[in-house]
């Protein structure tokens, strides 16, 4: 398993789903792909930040990346 987690990863699944219950191998896969979207977003948000000289990610930084990416 990740980093992430599962339990907070099941709760926003089952309150966004309606309130369905979520398997393990579902929820499994629900965890991967939520640590490459921040894994994703991280990468993004370091180059705003760095392209402006910061060593700090800021807010900017991850509205700008979260633009980019989706």
């Amino acid at each position: 398993m990740g980093k992430l987690p599962n339990a907070v990863v099941k709760r926003i699944l089952t309150e966004k789903a309606g309130g369905l219950r979520v398997s393990g191998p579902a929820l499994e896969q629900a965890v991967a792909a939520t640590e490459g979207y921040l894994a994703r977003l991280a990468q993004e948000a370091e180059r705003s930040a760095t392209e402006n000289r910061r060593k700090t990610l800021m807010d900017a930084d991850i509205q700008s990346a979260r633009a980019k990416i989706g």
